[in-house]
């Protein structure tokens, strides 16, 4: 399970690594998302979403929930630049890394390096398997310290390591979420509420993980596939994830949810049409078309 603090990190340093930004990807002042075609009083000039809007799995969809969720884990927009990332960020969950916050105390950042020695044996990381598999479970740093980043940046540079990266993220975190979501009746805004909560809570079924949240929002609302109003619905499971995230002093800005989600949701984008615009611990993010 990969569950970061919610604050900013050190991520910054690493920055020189990163791909640039797409052109249309800029900091922005301080706004609200643009709403979608259920919302009351549509803004004029904004395209909106039809009823056959893609889902959170649809290629470009997708990379703007990569982006929203790198706005708060990195403080930047280009979560391709994360790859190389790796701090020991005193969570008691060992080192974080990566573009989804692997961890070595929780076991997939074990899983991904597996993975990646599978695919490319001899690689950088290979050799650092046998202290990864007794870190597991702890915040140990035994075997990896130093000689870990540096093979870790060094790995990082690697094609076959990023697409590894992104191999675990969808098999452990983004896949089960967009398709519960889906099971759900939700459009891409509850896909991404859903996939947000699993990347920050862990997919299991604990009071504080995503399937808690869940089963606390199931206990005030039903969602659209139970014949509830999806807009009551994801309200109800934004309410219940901002509860778990007050319950952990790790997670207790709770701006990824007030500034950002309910932002989208207050002004019925329910199909995250851009422009988007939100904030993340006091930063203005945009994403135009």
């Amino acid at each position: 399970m990969s569950a970061r603090p919610s604050k900013k990190s050190t991520r910054a340093a690493l920055l020189g690594l990163a791909v640039a930004l797409p052109a249309s990807l800029v900091l922005a002042g301080t706004g609200r998302a643009a709403p979608a075609s259920s919302a009351p009083t549509p803004a004029a000039g904004i395209r909106h979403a039809d009823a056959a809007a893609p889902g959170l799995d649809d290629p470009h969809k997708k990379d703007i929930a990569m982006r929203l969720v790198s706005s708060a884990e990195n403080s930047s927009l280009d979560w391709r630049a994360q790859f190389t990332y790796i701090e020991d960020i005193k969570d008691g969950r060992g080192y974080t890394a990566g573009i989804i916050g692997f961890c070595s105390g929780t076991g997939d950042m074990l899983e991904l390096v597996e993975l990646y020695t599978k695919r490319k044996p001899g690689n950088p990381l290979a050799a650092f398997l046998p202290a990864l598999r007794k870190a597991n479970g702890t915040d140990s740093h035994a075997g990896l310290g130093k000689p870990f980043e540096d093979a870790w940046h060094k790995a990082a540079q690697d094609k076959a390591f990023q697409d590894a990266q992104e191999s675990e993220r969808d098999r452990v975190y983004f896949d089960p979420a967009v398709k519960q979501a889906k099971s759900d009746g939700l459009r891409a805004l509850g896909q991404f509420a859903y996939y947000d909560a699993t990347v920050m809570h862990g997919p299991g079924s604990g009071k504080n993980s995503f399937g808690g949240i869940r089963k606390a929002a199931l206990a005030k609302a039903k969602p659209p596939a139970q014949g509830g109003d999806e807009k009551t619905y994801l309200n109800a499971f934004l309410d219940a994830r901002k509860k778990a995230m007050q319950g952990e002093a790790a997670h207790s800005d709770t701006s990824r949810v007030d500034t950002a989600q309910r932002v989208f949701l207050d002004n019925g984008n329910l199909d995250l049409v851009p422009p988007l615009k939100w904030k993340v611990y006091g930063d203005s993010y945009r994403i135009d078309e």
